[in-house]
C-alpha cells in the first residue's frame, strides 16, 4: 500500500478499485483512507497546527490540497488565522470572520510518511471490513450456517464461515464429538456482538433451537408452518425430546416428523452425533403433555399444583426406574420440556403422601374447629384442607355434605372464622413485637402473616418496602424437579420474600408502588405550601 501514496493517478484509483472488490467494502471508504492518509502526512510535512483538508477524485484520481485559514483583525494563531490583507490575496473580497482556502502544493513521501499513511488505509479498511461482517451477520441470528474447521484452541472451535470468523465455545459443542482441521460444520448462530477487536459470531451445536433448525430443514411441513414444534429440550450428544403439533388434522406430526422408515429423523440424528430424539404430540393440556412427555413410561396419574407451579406425577412401582431415566434424564427433559417442576412418585408413596396429608388436616380440623376425629375426617374426605375453605365455602355446599345439616354448617363456618381470626391477632401481636408499623397493614393483598414474614427479613417500614424491587418481594423460588430417594444436598433456592404466598408480579408491582405514594405526598405538601404562601402575599 506504500506504493499507492507515490502512484500516479491511474494507479492511486485501481489500486482503490481493488482493495473496496477484496474487501467487499464501499470504494468510497478506501478514498477516504487514502484521503485521510495524505493529510496526516501532509501535516507532518507542513506542521500539525495547520488544518490540512485533501481531496482525491475517485474517477480521474486528481489530488487537491489545501490548508483552511480564518480572517481575523489580529492574528494570533498564524497557522489557522490570516489578516485581511493576506486574505485578499488568497481571495477576492474576503471579510472578517470567513474561512478562506490556501492551496498547498503537492508533496513528494518519504518512505516513514509512506509507511504511516499504509497504516492509516490499512486500520480504516480494517474497521470497515468489520462493520461491514457485523451488518451483514447481526440479522441472521438463529440460522443455520456451514463453514469450514480452521483452527481449535483452547478446546474452542474456530469456524471459517467465508466473509467472517464463528467461534463455538467448549460448552456449546456436542460432547465427545470429534472435530478436525478442514472439516465442514454446521452450527447454529447464536449470538452475533460487536467488540472492539471486530464482531465476534457465537455458534451453537447443542442449544435446542439447533434441533429445531435442523428438523425444518429435513421435514418440509415444519418449512411451510403446517406442523409446529412447540417446545424442545436436549442433553446434548445423549438423547432430546421434540413436542410437535399439527394444524393441519389430515397430517400426523409424529410421523411426519419420523418419515419414511425414519429416513428424516435419523438425517438429524447423524447430524447430532447419534442424539436419541423422542418426537411426543405437544397438547394444550398440562397434564396430557406431561403423561405424553415421560414416555416411554407409563403414568397413573397426574397432580397439578398451580401455586407452587410443581407437577406430581404417579406411576407404577415397575415403572418408577423408566420415569426417571438414567441420572434423572428422562424426568429432567420432560421438566424442560413442560416447563414445570416434576416430582416422580410410586402408587406407594403417593399413598404414604395422601395419608400423611388426611391425618395432618385431621389433626387441624379437629384442634382449631373443636370437632371430634369422625367429623374432622369427614370433612378431609370431602375434600377440605384448610380453615379458609371452610369458612368462606358457601353454606349449601357444607350442608350437602352426607349427615350435616344447615345448623351444623353454620356452626362448623363460625368456628372456623372465630380460628382464622385468632390466628390474625397472634399475627398481629407477633407483626407488632417484631416493629413492624402500622402503615404497612394498610398496603394492598398484604396480610398479618405476610407482615410477619416481612418484619422477619427486616421490612419494617414503608419506605423498607419502597426500596424493594418487585422481584425481591414476589419473585417465585426456583425449584428443581426431585425424584424418589433422591436426599442430594441442594442449595435454598432463592426467591422473594413473599415467595411462599403465591403473590403475582402485577400484585407484587402494586404493593410497592402504594409503599412509594407517601414519597410523591411529601414532594406534593411543600409546593402546595409556598402556592398558599404566594396568594396570601397577593
Amino acid at each position: 500500500m506504500a506504493t499507492a501514496i507515490s502512484a500516479n493517478k491511474a494507479e492511486l484509483i485501481a489500486i482503490a478499485n481493488a482493495v473496496a472488490s477484496e474487501k467487499m467494502i464501499d470504494k468510497g471508504i478506501v478514498i477516504e483512507a487514502m484521503e485521510d492518509a495524505i493529510q496526516r502526512a501532509a501535516r507532518a510535512r507542513y506542521g500539525a497546527e495547520n488544518d490540512i483538508r485533501a481531496k482525491l477524485d475517485p474517477n480521474s484520481g486528481d489530488l487537491r490540497l489545501w490548508r483552511v485559514v480564518e480572517v481575523v483583525e489580529q492574528v494570533d494563531d498564524y497557522y489557522k488565522q490570516i489578516d485581511l490583507k493576506g486574505a485578499e490575496k488568497l481571495q477576492k473580497g474576503a471579510a472578517i470572520g470567513d474561512f478562506i482556502v490556501d492551496p498547498l502544493p503537492p508533496i513528494e513521501f518519504g518512505r516513514i510518511a509512506a509507511q504511516a499513511a499504509k497504516q492509516v488505509i490499512f486500520q480504516k479498511v480494517r474497521d470497515a471490513e468489520r462493520d461491514r461482517q457485523y451488518d451483514e451477520f447481526k440479522d441472521r441470528q438463529g440460522e443455520i450456517i456451514t463453514g469450514v474447521v480452521k483452527r481449535v484452541e483452547f478446546g474452542h472451535i474456530v469456524v471459517d464461515l467465508g466473509r467472517a470468523e464463528g467461534v463455538i465455545r467448549r460448552d456449546q459443542q456436542i460432547p465427545r464429538e470429534v472435530v478436525r482441521v478442514n472439516d465442514r460444520i454446521r452450527s447454529l448462530i447464536l449470538n452475533v456482538r460487536r467488540e472492539n477487536r471486530g464482531p465476534q459470531i457465537f455458534l451453537s451445536r447443542a442449544h435446542p433451537d439447533f434441533m429445531k433448525k435442523l428438523f425444518a430443514q429435513e421435514v418440509p411441513e415444519i418449512y411451510d408452518g403446517i406442523i409446529e414444534i412447540k417446545a424442545a429440550a436436549r442433553d446434548p450428544g445423549s438423547r432430546a425430546k421434540i413436542g410437535v403439533i399439527s394444524h393441519d388434522s389430515s397430517i400426523d406430526p409424529v410421523g411426519a416428523c419420523v418419515g419414511m422408515k425414519g429416513s428424516r429423523v435419523q438425517a438429524v440424528v447423524q447430524e447430532m452425533q447419534g442424539e436419541k430424539i423422542d418426537i411426543i404430540p405437544w397438547s394444550p393440556d398440562t397434564a396430557t403433555f406431561v403423561v405424553n412427555a415421560l414416555q416411554p413410561a407409563n403414568v397413573s396419574r397426574v397432580v397439578i399444583d398451580e401455586e407452587e407451579d410443581r407437577i406430581e406425577v404417579v406411576v407404577p412401582d415397575d415403572q418408577l426406574s423408566l420415569a426417571i431415566g438414567r441420572r434423572g434424564q428422562n424426568v429432567r427433559l420432560a421438566s424442560q420440556l413442560t416447563a414445570k417442576a416434576i416430582d416422580i412418585l410410586t402408587e406407594a408413596d403417593a399413598s404414604e403422601k395422601r395419608q400423611k396429608e388426611f391425618v395432618a388436616n385431621s389433626e387441624l380440623f379437629q384442634n382449631e374447629l373443636d370437632v371430634d376425629e369422625t367429623l374432622a375426617q369427614l370433612l378431609v374426605a370431602e375434600g377440605f384442607g384448610a380453615l379458609e375453605e371452610v369458612a368462606y365455602v358457601e353454606l349449601d355446599e357444607l350442608a350437602a355434605i352426607e349427615g350435616f345439616d344447615e345448623d351444623l354448617a353454620q356452626e362448623l363456618q363460625s368456628r372456623a372464622q372465630e380460628a382464622l381470626d385468632r390466628r390474625e391477632q397472634a399475627a398481629r401481636d407477633e407483626r407488632r413485637a417484631l416493629g413492624v408499623e402500622d402503615a404497612l397493614a394498610e398496603m394492598p393483598y398484604l396480610t398479618e402473616a405476610m407482615l410477619v414474614t416481612l418484619g422477619k427479613a427486616g421490612i419494617k417500614t414503608l419506605d423498607d418496602l419502597a426500596d424493594l424491587a418487585t422481584d425481591e418481594l414476589v419473585e417465585k423460588k426456583r425449584t428443581e424437579p426431585r425424584r424418589r430417594g433422591d436426599d442430594t444436598p441442594r442449595a435454598a433456592p432463592k426467591g422473594g420474600i413473599l415467595a411462599e404466598y403465591g403473590l403475582s408480579d402485577e400484585q407484587g408491582n402494586e404493593i410497592i408502588m402504594a409503599a412509594r405514594a407517601h414519597w410523591f405526598t411529601d414532594e406534593e405538601e411543600p409546593v402546595a405550601e409556598a402556592a398558599e404562601a404566594e396568594g396570601d402575599e397577593a
